[in-house]
């Protein structure tokens, strides 16, 4: 694994990411003592997002939906006059 100082990885920084990329990973040193490794991330692909909607079809929705229980709740949280 390569290893490169602070001032290297600042003037070559474009280069050295593109190798990360590439899966050669890179230490950055500050006067020979090693303080950072830059890797690549394995980010998901834009297939592997999961998105809002992806159940469309799938599932009903009752249209009294959003009053569903409201006599009970009514009950339970109702005024106690």
């Amino acid at each position: 694994m390569q290893t490169v100082n602070i001032h290297e990885a600042k003037t070559q920084l474009s280069r050295l990411v593109d190798q990360a990329v590439k899966g050669e990973s890179f230490i950055i040193a500050k006067a020979g003592k090693p303080l950072v490794k830059v890797t690549r991330l394995d980010a998901p692909s834009a297939g592997q997002i999961r998105r809002l909607g992806f159940m469309e079809g799938q599932i009903a929705v009752p249209d009294d939906f959003d009053s569903m229980g409201s006599k009970e709740i009514e009950l339970l949280f109702g005024d106690e006059e």
